[in-house]
């Protein structure tokens, strides 16, 4: 049996050394258009910002780990389609420019997604960059050192934006953040945790420039000035963080299910619609727990336990995948937050009858040093009180909490079995009610 993986980042590796484990007699070969496999981009932010200094680090295996162990990895080289009725995809060299094709009995999809680079005239100037590859870590942590430029904008107040924002104040510019809407992270966070995020941003200088829309960089060779419905602003460095898009225009053709944005639709145990065909990772949707329709979800947690699940399946099991809770979080500056779950927004949208609680208290006690505050939103079913969704905003273990609240979720807890959960207690770590007791106990 011949599996052809398209795409040898998390997903597509993943899969690939499933696969060989799972049969070691599998003939497994991987095309990866970059220089790099098994590559963790979400380092990328702290890279630039140099919170560590060796790029290797992001790599947790190596394409020649990956061949000594028999799978044969091919990078730097670009699948340029595919024919669903001969089982062949099209394969183009970068490095000789030779263009072959190569057969397969059965094919994994995972070829991520690019920067969306929005309409704004003169955005190919100089000192633009988008933070997606390693290539664009390498250049922008060297941008980013050249104390000559002083001034960064950045277009996009999504996860990446601000943790590009933490990279920068490491350097001492000065920031200014660019928002189409009127708040940040708003596909993610409900407002009462970005407005405690937004009022961070602005206690340490950054400017926030919300619901502002870019509209031209000015500069002959590399961007001067950056243009907006706020005015004009002198720029010596920008990057775009304004989200992400399936790589899968080459599939135009191929007959697969897609969503509108382009993604590739896929069940619980990686199919596509086309026999034969799994795909996972940025350049498809999965399942969430809590709707019904495939959602589009770009995460690399989702992506490795989709490759894992995909892997067992292209050896011929029937694994399933139970469903995401878009669990996800950041650091922004000083505070931590993290989310699981339904938003506010998402209940309203599915027409559930819901109701939320947020509430802000202490995340241990006053006589051992660090209390601070920390904030938790709650969204649970109103007739039933099963829990729905939950955020969770502070300086320290806002983060661990979000994971607890992911748990309650699978476990159909309801508020008041939160608020009465057995949690650990020591003046270091929280009070003798946590503040997710106090939030389950407040929820009526």
């Amino acid at each position: 049996m011949k599996v052809i993986i398209i795409g040898g980042v998390a997903a597509g590796m993943s899969a690939a050394a499933k696969l060989k484990r799972a049969n070691k007699e599998a003939d497994v070969v991987v095309y990866e258009k970059s220089k790099h496999v098994s590559f963790g981009a979400c380092g990328l932010p702290y890279f630039v910002g140099n919170f560590f200094e060796d790029s290797n680090k992001m790599i947790a295996r190596t394409a020649e780990q990956f061949n000594a162990s028999g799978i044969s990895v091919n990078t730097e080289h670009e699948v340029l389609s595919i024919n669903t009725m001969n089982q062949t995809v099209s394969v183009k060299n970068l490095l000789t420019e030779e263009i072959f094709t190569d057969h397969y009995d059965q094919l994994m999809i995972a070829t991520g997604a690019s920067a969306i680079i929005p309409p704004i005239k003169n955005v190919h100037v100089g000192n633009v960059f988008t933070l997606k590859s390693m290539e664009d870590g390498l250049a922008l942590k060297n941008m980013m050192a050249n104390e000559a430029l002083k001034r960064i904008a950045i277009v996009g107040a999504g996860f990446i934006g601000l943790e590009v924002v933490e990279a920068a104040k490491q350097y001492g510019k000065e920031i200014h953040v660019f928002q189409l809407n009127d708040r940040v992270l708003v596909d993610t966070f409900d407002k009462e945790v970005t407005d405690i995020l937004e009022e961070e941003l602005r206690q340490q200088g950054v400017h926030l420039h919300l619901n502002n829309t870019v509209t031209e960089l000015i500069g002959d060779t590399q961007v001067q000035k950056v243009v907006s419905t706020d005015g004009i602003f002198d720029i010596d460095l920008v990057v775009l963080t304004t989200g992400v898009r399936p790589n899968t225009t080459f599939l135009k053709d191929s007959g697969l299910e897609m969503t509108a944005n382009g993604a590739i639709i896929i069940d619980e145990e990686g199919r596509t619609s086309v026999q034969g065909i799994y795909a996972a990772g940025d350049c498809a949707t999965i399942s969430h727990r809590l709707k019904k329709d495939p959602a589009y979800i770009p995460l690399a947690t989702g992506a490795n336990k989709m490759g894992r699940i995909i892997g067992e399946n292209l050896a011929g099991a029937h694994k399933k995948f139970n469903g995401s809770l878009a669990s996800a979080c950041l650091k922004v500056l000083s505070l931590e937050a993290g989310r699981t779950g339904l938003s506010e927004k998402e209940v309203q949208d599915l027409g559930i009858d819901y109701r939320s609680v947020f509430i802000t208290d202490m995340n241990q006690t006053s006589y051992y040093p660090g209390q601070s505050k920390i904030s938790v939103k709650l969204i649970y079913d109103a007739h039933t009180k099963v829990i729905l969704g939950g955020q969770v905003v502070g300086r320290k273990d806002a983060v661990q909490r979000v994971n607890v609240l992911a748990t309650a979720i699978v476990a159909r807890l309801t508020t008041d079995q939160l608020a009465m959960l057995d949690l650990c207690y020591a003046p270091p770590f929280s009070r003798t009610w946590d503040v997710l007791n106090i939030a389950g106990s407040v929820a009526k």
